[in-house]
């Protein structure tokens, strides 16, 4: 079963706020059929705590504006791993040497990729 338009209108809603943080190494999965509690992951890098804490900040305020509501933040205080969870995604911005450590899109490697484009049409690598 692959994800609906919601769910995918807000995964490419927080990229993009991610994207215009200076967030790289985009990966977003249709976790579907594989986790009961949520539809997508998107998972993020950036380059210092403060970059993590202004890229999860900006996606919390776009999914705002879009109507999507966040259930519950993790992190937000070490601002090595943030996650955020808005029940139909969950968002996990990473530390760039805590991304690599835990590897969760490895964990997550039988999940369908969830096309993404960034503006200016740059197109994310799937790792």
């Amino acid at each position: 079963m692959a994800v609906d338009t919601a769910v995918t209108d807000a995964v490419k809603v927080a990229a993009d706020a991610a994207w215009h943080k200076g967030a790289s190494n985009f990966v977003a999965l249709d976790v579907t059929g594989h986790l009961a509690l949520t539809d997508a992951f998107l998972i993020v890098s950036g380059r210092s705590e403060r970059n993590t804490k202004a890229i999860a900040d900006a996606i919390e305020d776009e999914l705002h504006l879009a109507g999507v509501k966040l259930s519950r933040r993790e992190g937000k205080t070490d601002g090595r791993w943030i996650l955020l969870d808005f029940g139909l995604i969950v968002v996990h911005v990473f530390h760039e040497e805590e991304r690599e450590f835990y590897a969760l899109e490895r964990l997550w490697k039988d999940c369908t990729v969830i096309s993404l484009s960034l503006p200016g049409g740059e197109q994310p690598e799937a790792e």
